[in-house]
């Protein structure tokens, strides 16, 4: 599995290194060669790898795969953002476990540091029960959909108090659970009609690794608060109004961030998508999206630029996040949309809805060409793509692989039970989870269906749950005691 590695060419003139330790599978361009290496480090287009025998080649950032392409870009952005870029000349170091930057434990924002929802660093636990792997498990206030982030030492996420009617931000201390902190943002305002399902409280927040960024609906608008790591606000703006007459089912769009910029979708009859500042909240850019739709919005560098993907409203659209200008649509989905893109290469992949049923493969390089597609429906949840497949638990609990770029069922297997959350891929495992709490581990093999092990999460399983270094971290609820409440847990191996 090794020796082809060493047919890349190999260029041992570096003029600067960024290193840190993570052992991980890379693959080349064409997907046939495989090696178990560290990241050794990138500099003038080639990435050097430090293979598990001790040797080390260095390749051309081209020939190795989209995904390790990708994977490379993320850590260099996290690592210079969080103060870490060596001088020239230099070597940088892996962040110690405490470090608040710590480029391979931090989870920003929805769908985790590559904006796919694929873990970094050491696989999670694939099984546990109450006495076994539990690291700890605290109680949350109030209810809420959101996903946690993690930045450092702190995990963070948003709840909504249904009785007094407010909202607020949360921060936990990672080693113990131990609330740190709440900082309350909203009082009054509600929605009045809200689907069964949703909550006052279901966007996850997105965080530039100083800011926390915060989106909840009050007085039929949406708005978008800023805090810093301590709890305190910085700004609140009305990012816009959302006022649905259709389906009246609530909110549910996570803030994402791009550049200096914080992007916001409200899709409704009178819908937009908008950027503002991350510094100070002023508008950036605003672009009508005239329809009733839930997806968050994603920016992802396909077919060689960056592109921010949205499906709903009958479309996929792709957007240049600098001005929001339009760069392609295509027909696909149906009205509304909740899961958000994924995309393998330059292929992107898009699910849903209501009222239609289908699932969509798309090319992204602007001509908009539908390369296949099905009546699989993944509505709420987000769907998987990795090394060239694509992973989804459908609305009714249907794992499907498939082919990325034929649609070719790989195989299929119904696990049961209604679905929300999104499958998560640690190591190589992907955690497939349903509103019942149950929560599936499955090899992420894409020529048989192998499952790990299954596992329990209370009797309410909405938010999807995070892995950062090994540990994976979940928001839950239970009622078997006869009044429901949420947890937030950490699973380790002890």
């Amino acid at each position: 599995m090794v020796r082809p590695l060493i047919l890349f060419p190999v260029l041992v003139a570096l003029s600067a290194i960024v290193a840190f330790a993570e052992t991980r599978h890379w693959t080349d361009a064409t997907g046939q060669f495989r090696v178990e290496a560290e990241f050794g480090g990138y500099a003038e287009g080639n990435v050097t790898l430090n293979r598990t025998d001790g040797e080390s080649v260095t390749v051309p950032m081209s020939k190795l795969s989209r995904a390790d392409q990708t994977w490379v870009r993320a850590h260099l952005r996290e690592m210079r953002a969080g103060g870490n870029k060596p001088a020239r000349g230099e070597s940088g170091t892996k962040p110690t476990e405490s470090s608040s930057s710590t480029p391979t434990g931090d989870w920003l924002a929805w769908r985790g540091p590559l904006a796919n929802n694929v873990a970094l660093g050491p696989a999670a636990p694939a099984a546990w029960t109450e006495s076994q792997n539990v690291l700890w498990k605290v109680p949350i206030p109030g209810r809420g959909h959101s996903s946690p982030i993690l930045i450092g030492d702190r995990i963070y996420l948003t709840s909504a108090d249904e009785n007094r009617k407010t909202t607020g931000v949360f921060a936990f201390d990672k080693n113990t659970g131990e609330v740190v902190w709440q900082t309350p943002v909203t009082q009054g305002g509600f929605q009045t009609d809200l689907h069964p399902k949703n909550t006052h409280a279901t966007s996850t927040l997105a965080s530039n690794g100083k800011q926390l960024f915060a989106v909840f609906i009050q007085n039929n608008s949406v708005q978008l608060i800023a805090l810093d790591l301590q709890g305190k606000m910085q700004w609140q703006i009305n990012a816009g109004q959302f006022s649905p007459q259709e389906f009246k089912f609530g909110y549910g769009p996570s803030p994402i961030l791009y550049e200096d910029m914080v992007i916001v979708a409200g899709e409704f009859e009178k819908g937009w998508i908008a950027a503002f500042s991350q510094k100070d909240g002023k508008p950036r850019w605003k672009v009508p999206r005239p329809g009733i739709s839930f997806s968050t919005p994603i920016v992802a560098k396909v077919a060689g630029k960056d592109q921010m993907l949205i499906s709903g409203l009958n479309m996929v659209c792709s957007y240049d996040p600098k001005t929001g200008k339009e760069l392609w649509s295509a027909p696909g989905t149906s009205r509304a949309t909740c899961g958000t893109i994924v995309w393998d290469g330059d292929t992107i992949f898009a699910s849903g809805g209501y009222p239609e049923s289908q699932t969509v493969a798309i090319k992204a390089d602007g001509s908009g060409e539908v390369l296949w597609s099905n009546r699989d429906k993944c509505y709420e949840q987000s769907m998987l793509a990795y090394n060239g497949y694509l992973y989804s638990n459908t609305d009714g609990g249907i794992l499907v692989c498939r082919d990325g770029k034929t649609g070719q069922e790989m195989w299929k297997t119904r696990m049961g039970g209604d679905v929300s959350s999104s499958p998560l891929l640690s190591g190589d495992n992907i955690y497939f989870g349903n509103e019942a709490g149950d929560l599936w581990v499955v090899k992420a093999n894409p020529q048989a269906f192998e499952v790990v092990s299954k596992n329990k999460l209370g009797d309410e399983l909405f938010a999807t749950p995070i892995v950062s270094q090994g540990k994976l971290y979940a928001r839950f609820a239970d009622s078997s005691q006869g009044k429901r409440q949420e947890y937030l847990i950490c699973i380790g191996e002890r």
